[in-house]
């Protein structure tokens, strides 16, 4: 089971639209999906018509099951999704108490990394949808993944929060002693703006990141994809939006190491 780690350090950017819909195009090829949601907002959790209010069945039982020392079936927690062959670990609001009540407790960061293993045999992808904050449920999907894909949308503020990412990412590799690909992806692109296009200038002149050299435009489409709860790469997939992330998923998939080098040097 390949994982990969969709996050940005800031809100509003196409996280959860770009696991969606790389989950749309994998199940579309055949691939049995887990998507993971640990953003306590549960946007992706909603995305499929769940509640993220609803506490049980969720992944804060595993969590709650490590701070308080007690087994947990993972197994019997993915739900069906309205897409064939794509299953969902829903998140839960009560996942914002649980860096207060974990801090102390040894081997938080490392809980998804226990438990994923148990899943290997049933999916081939596993998706984890990130806060956009960093604390212990980041740590775990970094710890859990062997690829992360940072959605960065076409604007200022967004650039400034790719500094922080980076920042965690070095933070990461030291504590960890691993080196982390990742994939910078540049979503919500407007041709037709001016911010836009300085942006994603920007972005292309910088050496430190590892840019996907296309762009995520800017869809109406995909707004109403999720409108309808189901990933625009199922169903329009003649869509802008759905060819975008159709050619990115191509690039993930072909992760061939001279295309996803290491920050900082080669992979």
């Amino acid at each position: 089971m390949k994982t990969w780690t969709v996050m940005a350090q800031k809100g509003g950017v196409g996280k959860t639209t770009t696991v969606v819909n790389l989950a749309g195009v994998l199940t579309a090829r055949g691939a049995r999906v887990l998507a993971i949601d640990l953003d306590p907002h549960g946007s992706l959790t909603s995305y499929f018509g769940f509640d993220p209010e609803q506490d049980e069945g969720s992944v804060h039982e595993l969590f709650d099951a490590a701070v308080g020392e007690r087994a947990v079936d993972v197994t019997r927690l993915p739900r069906r999704t309205v897409v064939d062959k794509l299953e969902i670990i829903t998140s839960a609001t009560a996942l914002v108490s649980l860096e207060r009540r974990c801090g102390q407790v040894k081997g938080m960061g490392r809980v998804l990394n226990r438990h994923l293993p148990k899943l290997e045999a049933r999916y081939d992808y596993c998706l984890i949808d990130c806060p956009p904050t960093l604390g212990m449920l980041v740590i775990n999907a970094l710890a859990a993944c062997e690829l992360l894909v940072v959605p960065m949308q076409c604007e200022e503020l967004a650039l400034k929060s790719l500094d922080r990412l980076l920042r965690t990412l070095t933070l990461f590799g030291n504590s960890s002693g691993r080196t982390l690909p990742h994939l910078v992806v540049p979503t919500m692109f407007d041709r037709r703006t001016r911010a836009s296009r300085d942006t994603l200038l920007s972005l292309r002149c910088r050496e430190d990141i590892n840019l996907w050299p296309e762009v995520v435009p800017v869809d109406t489409q995909l707004r109403e994809a999720a409108r309808l709860g189901v990933p625009l790469t199922r169903w329009q997939p003649e869509a802008r939006g759905a060819e975008a992330y159709a050619r990115l998923c191509d690039t993930l998939q072909n992760n061939r190491r001279r295309q996803l080098r290491l920050a900082g040097g080669a992979a």
